[in-house]
């Protein structure tokens, strides 16, 4: 009798571990798929050879006009998504809504949210009026509110958080505004209490301690911002996801540009930690190191996504990352050096100094690649980007101009807001396949449209991906040849992603990004997922 109970249970057992490896396999369950943020899926019932018979399956209709820039998460048999202050989840096959939950608060000047991180049956989302909120994923009832940011400050949580071990990790945005400075937080799961609070750049005595603050590095302190006390530190902040080695508990932040942004001439020295990606270990926040990408920047061109981390042909923990610099970067994590940087969009104009007369430059302050990075693909052993090629000309102001603006006001250094971009009639996108390991590009596909939400390659040899003219792609993943597109009605800026709940593989991808700084057409943001 003991046998068979044993038996029985050992039974049970195992098609519990299967079905749970296969959930990992085919759900979409963190803004990148997986905390390392490689975006690939092993799903292959969509592939090469049948993809030209995707169809729309159904579509769910907000009935907003915001910049849905959402992520989608696809986990526990519903699909999740964000506008500026709703969450909902709907059926990942019928697109049937579950639950929708609405905040009431002012409105951020861009009307965004990137999406919501999801663990043990709870959702977590930040928001305009600087909070993160956790909702039960069953019913969108709201669990616990914490505070991490000052709206009245100029600051906002427009990030998409990632869950792990009990810890939900968000940072604030708003560091081209004048004394912002980005933190991150590391917050307790199941009450919203804040475990470690982290600065990006040098603390000052006034600022505010929202939580326990995590080890101080000795190398973050003022020294590397030398500047009169009219130009405050300023930037550093986060606005887009993360991404977390689950093997070694660290966390890598993609921080945001120095401010004034086209003005580097007040803010001598390094401008530590901004425009950089920042490690720190994900239980304490205690600091590990960091990779400062771009260097002096007086661009506005933020370390805006969340870093590939993947194993190289050798088992080298490797770290690939675009900003919007327009270059794609590999680190080799084991040695802390610089594999390759590369150009994947046009760059023009570089080095040049900003002046009053005027200083065009490619990729603009809107170029690059945006909050959506790159994609690596195992199979192939190749790393893909999505990029905007377009271009920004920026009028500087006087730096004495800029001394008197008010704290919490944007403080770009340009006449015209983030300078004047070229007429859209100029702007397209890339999507490049390079190799993992060299850097050396192995094809190229230009859009019509700036290419910038989320990019998804697939063990059916497809990398799937959308432009801002509302056109969703599937190109042969070892090629680049386009094998099928279709118009969805709306700029595509947020989520694509793919995923099996048993119903067969389906895609969903977020279209209809209407936003005041994005020449787009105005429609509501909308889910669309799509079949065979």
């Amino acid at each position: 009798m003991r046998s068979e109970f044993a038996l029985a249970g050992a039974t049970a057992v195992l098609v519990l571990m299967s079905s749970t490896v296969r959930a990992a396999n085919t759900d979409w369950p963190s803004y990148n798929r997986t905390l390392t943020s490689d975006r690939y899926a092993a799903l292959e019932a969509i592939d090469n050879k049948n993809v030209t018979g995707l169809k729309v399956l159904c579509t769910f209709d907000t009935g907003e006009q915001v910049s849905f820039q959402t992520g989608l998460i696809q986990v526990d048999g519903a699909l999740f998504a964000t506008t500026e202050h709703d969450t909902f989840s709907i059926d990942p096959n019928n697109c049937k809504q579950n639950w929708r939950s609405h905040e009431d608060f002012p409105s951020g000047e861009l009307k965004v949210n990137r999406g919501a991180a999801w663990f043990d049956h709870r959702l977590f989302r930040g928001t305009a009026d600087g909070k993160v909120i956790a909702y039960d994923a069953k019913n969108g009832k709201r669990m616990w509110t914490t505070v991490i940011a000052d709206p009245l400050k100029g600051e906002s949580v427009s990030a998409a958080p990632i869950a792990w071990e009990g810890l939900v990790f968000i940072g604030n945005a708003g560091g081209d505004n004048k004394g912002v400075k980005g933190r991150m937080y590391a917050l307790d799961a199941k009450d919203g209490h804040i475990v470690w609070e982290f600065y990006l750049v040098p603390k000052g005595a006034a600022d505010v301690a929202r939580g326990p603050a995590a080890p101080d590095p000795k190398s973050l302190n003022a020294a590397t911002w030398k500047q009169a006390k009219e130009f405050p530190i300023t930037g550093g902040a986060t606005w887009t996801s993360y991404s977390l080695d689950p093997k070694t508990g660290l966390l890598y932040i993609p921080s945001g540009n120095p401010a004034p942004d086209f003005l580097k001439e007040p803010r001598q020295g390094e401008n530590l930690y901004a425009s950089s990606i920042v490690t720190l270990d994900a239980k304490t926040g205690a600091f590990q190191r960091h990779f400062q990408l771009v260097k002096r920047d007086f661009h506005d061109w933020d370390v805006s996504s969340p870093p590939v981390l993947f194993l190289s042909k050798v088992s080298h923990r490797m770290l690939a990352e675009a900003p919007k610099d327009g270059h794609l970067y590999l680190i080799d994590l084991n040695t802390g050096k610089l594999v390759y940087r590369k150009p994947v969009t046009t760059i023009t104009n570089a080095e040049a100094p900003m002046t009053a007369q005027g200083t065009r430059f490619c990729p603009g302050s809107q170029g690059g690649a945006e909050w959506n990075g790159a994609a690596f693909d195992p199979a192939d052993n190749l790393i893909f980007t999505g990029e905007v090629d377009w271009c920004t000309t920026v009028h500087a102001v006087a730096a004495s101009a800029l001394a008197g603006v008010p704290a919490g006001k944007p403080w770009s250094g340009a006449t015209e807001g983030f300078g004047k971009m070229d007429d859209p009639k100029m702007w397209s996108g890339w999507m490049t396949a390079s190799d993992a390991d060299t850097g050396e590009r192995k094809w190229q596909f230009h859009a019509p449209f700036p290419v910038m939400g989320g990019v998804t390659p697939t063990n059916g040899r497809l990398v799937l991906f959308g432009d801002m003219g509302g056109n969703l792609y599937a190109l042969d993943s070892a090629s680049g040849k386009k094998l099928w597109s279709k118009d969805l009605g709306g700029a595509i800026g947020g989520g694509v992603i793919t995923y099996d709940t048993g119903a067969g593989q389906k895609i969903a991808v977020a279209a209809g990004m209407t936003s005041p700084i994005w020449p787009t057409p105005k429609v509501n943001g909308k889910i669309v997922i799509l079949g065979l």
